[in-house]
């Protein structure tokens, strides 16, 4: 591979940087959250909750501000074109620069899961090693997604604050943060059927549309390793919609549709394949303007 020499010297910069160490320590506060709700149905393992719950808002929030300058950053100081003048392609460029930052933002918030690990060993006793270590796993994979999009959009910017702006407009505010509402307006006013968020209607393309933003993803394949339902939102609010006589703002498939009718495309794997298109179709893109485009 000849972007690996890239890629650890991104990584370095990355891993050695204030900014990732600040966010691993603000996800552990972030993430430890005990809840009732998720005491009485996880028991110990709801230490393993704690990392959706970490993984939720701020880690993309992070990692995307960790990455965006990686490309649009040396093309405004003038080091890109020592990085092009390397025995290196631009696909090898863009391989390098996701690879490294995805290796760089892991290590601190391995550590940051680590630490939330200890802290729950300590509060609930021991929980499931093997259940926490596949939920960690697909958080670096969502890590790896919001990394591939970073680099893709600076790649594609020709100035920084451009790069800023479309990623904090174009893709944390619309997938991450407001996924949920612009959905279900978009869907109302396509369909002519008014979502009721506390009774939602049992469409299978409204649910669908739900975990397709690679927040909606994460959470839905997060959710299914822990075993609380089959939903995009966070772990605590699908078991408060499943408890009796309670309804709460959460769309959940069990508790929208009934058994036996949920369509084959909400099964909760598909969540992967999500997450993986995220990781590979904005590098695409990119790759296709990179190499094409000027890039100095």
């Amino acid at each position: 591979m000849r972007w690996s020499p890239l890629a650890r010297k991104e990584c370095r910069a990355v891993a050695t940087s204030k900014g990732v160490w600040l966010l691993a320590a603000l996800l552990v506060l972030w993430g430890y959250r005990p809840s009732y709700v998720g005491w009485d149905a996880l028991g110990a393992n709801i230490t393993v909750g704690y990392v959706q719950v970490a993984g939720t808002a701020l880690l993309p929030l992070g990692v995307l501000l960790l990455s965006y300058q990686s490309v649009v950053g040396e093309r405004t100081s003038g080091s890109l074109k020592f990085v092009l003048g390397l025995p290196l392609t631009r696909t090898d460029v863009l391989m390098g620069k996701v690879a490294g930052r995805t290796l760089g933002i892991s290590g601190p918030l391995c550590a940051a899961f680590l630490v939330l690990g200890i802290i729950g060993l300590v509060d609930h006793g021991v929980f499931n090693p093997v259940l926490f270590l596949g939920v960690v796993l697909v958080t670096l994979g969502y890590v790896g997604a919001m990394v591939s999009i970073a680099v893709s959009v600076s790649a594609l910017a020709s100035r920084t604050v451009t790069a800023a702006g479309a990623i904090f407009g174009g893709v944390f505010l619309p997938f991450v943060l407001f996924w949920t509402p612009l959905v279900t307006s978009v869907f109302t006013r396509v369909t002519g059927l008014p979502v009721d968020a506390f009774n939602p209607p049992a469409s299978g393309p409204l649910f669908l549309l739900l975990r397709l933003s690679p927040s909606g993803a994460y959470h839905v394949g997060t959710n299914w390793l822990l075993g609380v339902g089959n939903s995009a939102d966070m772990y605590s609010q699908v078991l408060t919609q499943l408890q009796p006589n309670v309804t709460t703002n959460a769309y959940v498939v069990e508790a929208a549709f009934p058994p036996g009718s949920v369509p084959l495309y909400l099964h909760e794997s598909l969540s992967f394949v999500v997450l993986f298109v995220w990781f590979v179709v904005p590098l695409g893109i990119a790759r296709y303007r990179f190499i094409r485009g000027d890039a100095v």
